[in-house]
């Protein structure tokens, strides 16, 4: 047991080594580049931007983020309803598919700064100007791509479940949620930064409180560090929702791991008979 955490770690290391190494550079070329040009409030280097974010932690972490974390988990909530509600009535229907669909494209060419202004200007300072431009840069994703996913279901295993008796219900609820789980994962994890990127430029053309209105502040004061500590902030805040809902993705769809070890047993077994032996016998 301890040789088979010791062999995980290892491999999780060696998976985010590349993306360490690319980190690593990043940071450097963005530390020198900083030295050469010798002007914080263009350039501010990655040390004084974590000296920043330190000493403003008092307002960015008790008022600031707060307020932009209430637009994201409203603005989300509202998305994954509303996508999950569209892709649903799209797959249910054809004449909807081909009413929405069109729509939901059209949607996303309209700039999200020119919409901003307008929020503002019918919903004042409030909550509900970010929240909705939020919605509009959120809920396309997951409507796109859990559609895509009740798209991919089979025809042929839809047909043998109706040979076997059942209804559309069953079929929905027994065969394409499971199937389309997967997808709507994937678009959470899309969603999530889209909807922290949705509050901080709601925020930055209009409100009185919010990490976006910060760095604005920060911006008319020529303090680059101050513009540069809440983007940190809200970059790590999404890595780390991101991961979390990585990881309930691997609780909830446990069977993916399972098929893609029984996949490479598989393989494994009629390349190299030998190694296949071996391994059964060291998990038995």
């Amino acid at each position: 047991m301890e040789q088979k955490e010791t062999n995980k770690m290892e491999s999780r290391m060696n998976a985010n080594l590349p993306a360490l190494i690319l980190v690593a550079v990043l940071l450097f070329a963005w530390q020198a580049a900083a030295m050469g040009i010798d002007a914080a409030y263009i350039l501010p280097s990655p040390v004084q931007v974590v000296v920043r974010l330190w000493e403003l932690r008092g307002p960015l972490f008790t008022a600031h983020l707060p307020a932009t974390m209430s637009v994201v988990a409203i603005g989300l909530l509202i998305s994954i309803v509303l996508g999950v509600g569209l892709a649903v009535l799209m797959d249910a229907s054809e004449t909807a598919r081909k009413a929405l669909y069109p729509l939901i494209i059209a949607s996303q060419t309209i700039p999200t700064t020119a919409l901003a202004p307008l929020f503002v200007l019918w919903f004042g300072y409030t909550i509900w100007s970010k929240v909705l431009v939020t919605v509009l840069i959120t809920f396309f994703p997951i409507t796109i791509t859990v559609f895509d996913g009740f798209r991919s279901v089979k025809t042929e295993m839809e047909e043998l479940l109706f040979t076997f008796g059942a209804d559309k219900r069953q079929i929905f609820l027994k065969l394409k949620i499971p199937a389309t789980l997967p997808y709507f994962f994937s678009a959470i994890k899309m969603a999530v930064p889209l909807s922290i990127i949705g509050a901080a430029i709601g925020e930055w053309l209009g409100a009185q409180s919010g990490l976006g209105y910060f760095s604005r502040r920060m911006m008319t004061q020529l303090d680059g560090a101050g513009v540069f500590a809440p983007i940190l902030l809200l970059s790590v805040v999404a890595m780390a929702a991101t991961w979390v809902v990585s990881m309930l993705e691997k609780r909830m769809i446990f069977w993916r791991n399972e098929e893609e070890i029984v996949i490479k047993d598989e393989i494994l077994k009629y390349v190299n008979p030998s190694s296949h032996m071996k391994k059964k016998l060291e998990n038995r």
